[in-house]
């Protein structure tokens, strides 16, 4: 009699931390969107393929206990030294997450063509990859998302980029951001935000 082999769930390859958990915010929201996005470009995948798995856990890379190395552990303390934290979150940034990943979906193209022609010094290809799915983000909100400020948006976009992207990548975007949002202004996409970008201009 042949026995069927069991599919191991994600959560039995990558285990969940059984005694620690974290709460999410709208700043490692966008930090999600941010690594969903860029996972998905890298595998030709949906989002939706990924989003579960990378959206509510926050990734162990290291050793807890590497300043003890030669510490016997238990099989539970094992396992909770390889175990990524769970992510506890809001229902308000579940649904941020995934209107910006449908925004970015949907307009993808347009964003991608306001990069290329704005970044007219660069090719397009020759961007840094994760500045791309910043950028993206970026315009998701200042077109799509009239309930968070310019200036948030701006701010969060290029704190990500110090974190993820190259040492020139905050000053790259930041200039992009400033001429695509004139754009927006001027064709009627950020109709919004108008007040608030000339009074940060001046200021």
């Amino acid at each position: 009699m042949k026995t069927q082999k069991k599919e191991k769930s994600a959560d039995s390859v990558f285990p969940l931390s059984a005694l620690s958990s974290t709460r999410g915010s709208r700043r490692l929201a966008r930090e999600k969107v941010l690594q969903i996005l860029a996972a998905c470009e890298t595998a030709g995948c949906s989002w939706r393929e990924v989003f579960q798995h990378i959206f509510f856990r926050e990734f162990t890379f290291d050793s807890k206990d590497a300043e003890n190395p030669k510490k016997l552990l238990t099989p539970e303390e094992i396992f909770e030294l390889e175990a990524d934290v769970p992510i506890i979150w809001k229902d308000e940034d579940i649904a941020y997450t995934q209107d910006i990943l449908n925004i970015v979906e949907n307009n993808r193209e347009e964003y991608d063509e306001i990069i290329e022609r704005v970044a007219s010094n660069w090719q397009f290809d020759r961007t840094a990859f994760i500045d791309r799915q910043l950028l993206r983000i970026a315009f998701s909100e200042l077109t799509k998302r009239p309930d968070i400020p310019v200036k948030v948006t701006i701010n969060e976009v290029i704190e990500l980029s110090k974190r993820y992207s190259t040492d020139k990548s905050n000053v790259f975007i930041n200039g992009i951001l400033d001429t695509a949002l004139d754009e927006f202004i001027k064709a009627g996409k950020a109709v919004k935000y108008a007040d608030e970008s000339v009074s940060s201009k001046k200021t």
